[in-house]
């Protein structure tokens, strides 16, 4: 089974709209969070770091285009916007903010579908992805859109934390990332335990992959520094 879906955040209060597209993202093969206002809406972007939110904007506590503001201030995940809104101005305005899409509701189901296909793969190569969707390096073999690894044709499993480590330090390959720079793409945050619990995923990876001492390595450690993914074959 794998278990690195996408992880989608819908921030939406209306039940009956939350619950449909809830439905259809998990029936689609999304990982769905959710939120009913903006302050959980916030709360739950910071701890799980979503690879997609789909926002609406009338939201009873704070406006959404706040939680948009706050997303825009560090990170480039795809927001859609899907609101009952439909002046042009709102569009506009939620677009110039930094909304990547902007639904009106009511909405069609295989529409919203597609649309988070598309934000998906934009934001995957905008990112630094390859336009085939695949990584290779020496017997190394990623597959972005089935978020699954493999080394020598053997699928590696790896859980979701480790495997957005490896796709980000794969989109940078031949560079050094520092222990800050991988943190705070994979978890948001800094705090006291955040480089032992990156050093724990990055060990239980290398112990995966079959690294060695002495021998070439998918991933090096610069020790005090960061870590450095071999380059694209």
């Amino acid at each position: 089974m794998n278990n690195n879906k996408y992880k989608i955040l819908v921030v939406e209060d209306e039940d009956n709209i939350s619950n449909l597209v809830c439905t259809l993202l998990e029936a689609g093969g999304y990982q769905v969070i959710s939120a009913k206002n903006c302050s959980s809406g916030q709360m739950l972007y910071f701890s799980h770091r979503p690879d997609l939110i789909i926002l609406d904007l009338g939201l009873p506590d704070i406006d959404g285009t706040e939680l948009l503001k706050e997303v825009r201030k560090d990170s480039l995940t795809p927001v859609i916007v899907l609101s009952a809104r439909t002046d042009e101005t709102d569009k506009v305005a939620a677009l110039d903010i930094g909304a990547n899409d902007y639904v009106t509701k009511p909405f069609g189901s295989a529409e919203l579908m597609a649309r988070v296909r598309s934000a998906l793969r934009t934001s995957r190569h905008s990112s630094g992805n390859f336009s085939n969707g695949i990584f290779e390096a020496d017997g190394l073999m990623i597959d972005y859109d089935a978020r699954r690894v493999f080394i020598d044709n053997s699928e590696i499993k790896l859980t979701q934390t480790e495997y957005n480590i490896i796709a980000f330090l794969s989109v940078h390959s031949g560079k050094v990332l520092t222990y800050s720079a991988i943190i705070k793409e994979i978890w948001g945050y800094n705090d006291l335990g955040s480089i032992k619990k990156l050093q724990v995923n990055m060990a239980n990876i290398r112990k995966k992959f079959g690294a060695k001492p002495g021998k070439k390595n998918y991933i090096v450690n610069e020790l005090g520094v960061g870590y450095r993914m071999c380059e694209r074959s």
